[in-house]
């Protein structure tokens, strides 16, 4: 079976402010070496990072760890383009 070569975008939304304020989005950050140091939320979606379904699930995972207000959003991964 062949694999397709999918994009992704984090999105999240605070759970408090419901449906009232708009999504912010994963920037990721890299080191030089090109290793995963960490993530940003931005509010353009242009300017955010755009990732396969693994580093994705790695900055998800990351942000859950790292970030203390992780608890207070919810956290989704879009296709490009949605």
């Amino acid at each position: 079976m062949e694999q397709n070569d999918q994009r992704y975008l984090i999105q999240q939304n605070k759970i408090a402010d419901g449906e009232t304020k708009p999504p912010v989005f994963a920037k990721v950050m890299r080191g030089k070496d090109g290793a995963f140091e960490g993530v940003s939320f931005i509010k353009s979606k242009e300017k955010a990072s755009i990732l396969t379904i693994e580093q994705a699930n790695e900055a998800i995972e990351w942000a859950a760890k790292k970030k203390p207000n992780a608890h207070e959003y919810v956290t989704k991964i879009i296709c490009l383009g949605q």
